[in-house]
């Protein structure tokens, strides 16, 4: 297959060079300097104790990439229109979009693109961290779950499946995947929004009355958007799975809260945001999660003293 792979970060780096094994890949960056180091000495991944190498093409833009099959996105979220845009000449009719981002409703910018019957979204259980340029560890291996936006089947989710798979993924086919996404969105819209407006580890959420109180009240809030989706959660079951996160993680800081700390913009359009979205979509109530959304973009302004 012909891959572009946007994102040349710890995610990107790992797709994008163990598919390199078997493909034809591009990742692209707007990093020169990663994209130089990429091209002359490859990426190299540290796995299971021991170093290995993959040499996929890396540049600034798809200038001479040609017509992709897959494009696969690995940037924030708030990025995407302009990496997808960077990149819109290998975008054909034929092309398929792929995002494994975190969060949810990304099919929303990638329909600006291609059809909606060319979009894939899906979750990766993988991860990794960069340890310096060019050089990332992978950390966890894990399943790589993918499915249409109509829970249709397609022949290009199993060209996907057999090419990840050969390449050392472990790609599952979903015909539900939004049940999926928003199992995952749970921990995220909750405990992981709550410790960057509160600036605390994620040990704090679960010690606090008053702080867990209103983790309930998001998990409760994103239940009722996600049962008027057609999707099934039992809220004691994620309370109590949120609660366990909360309880084993001292000491541990979310991306978000990283984010705010260091003074960075946020995901959190694609992950408080995407409940807000839907909600008013589908003419839910959700003031819990509008004002969360509304004091992460208030602390991005906020100057550090």
């Amino acid at each position: 297959m012909n891959i572009i792979v946007i994102g040349a970060g710890a995610m990107g780096s790992i797709y994008g060079g163990r598919l390199s094994q078997e493909n034809s890949v591009t990742l692209v960056d707007t990093n020169a300097s990663l994209v130089d180091k990429i091209g002359k000495d490859g990426i190299v991944l540290e796995e299971n104790g021991e170093e290995r190498t993959f040499h996929p093409s890396a540049a600034l833009d798809a200038a001479g990439a040609g017509s992709a099959d897959l494009v696969i996105l690995f940037t924030k979220a708030l990025y995407s229109v302009a990496a997808l845009s960077n990149i819109k000449e290998a975008i054909g009719k034929d092309t398929y979009l792929m995002t494994l981002q975190n969060g949810a409703g990304h099919e929303r910018i990638l329909s600006g693109f291609v059809d909606e019957d060319h979009i894939i979204i899906g979750t990766t259980e993988d991860n990794g961290a960069v340890l310096s340029l060019g050089k990332v560890h992978h950390g966890g291996k894990g399943v790589t779950n993918i499915g249409k936006l109509d829970g249709g089947d397609d022949p290009m989710l199993h060209r996907i499946k057999e090419t990840f798979d050969c390449c050392g993924f472990d790609v599952r086919i979903h015909h539900n995947i939004q049940q999926l996404i928003w199992d995952k969105l749970m921990t995220n819209v909750s405990l992981s929004v709550l410790t960057a407006i509160l600036q605390s580890d994620m040990h704090y959420i679960s010690e606090n009355e008053s702080a867990f109180s209103i983790c309930k009240s998001l998990i409760g809030e994103t239940i009722s958007v996600a049962s008027a989706m057609g999707l099934s959660f039992d809220e004691e079951k994620v309370i109590e799975k949120v609660r366990a996160t909360s309880q084993n993680n001292k000491g541990g800081y979310t991306s978000i809260m990283m984010d705010i700390k260091n003074g960075r913009k946020t995901e959190v359009d694609t992950i408080s945001g995407a409940v807000v979205s839907k909600a008013h979509e589908l003419g839910i109530a959700v003031p819990h999660h509008e004002m969360a959304v509304s004091l992460i973009h208030a602390l991005e302004g906020v100057k550090r003293i």
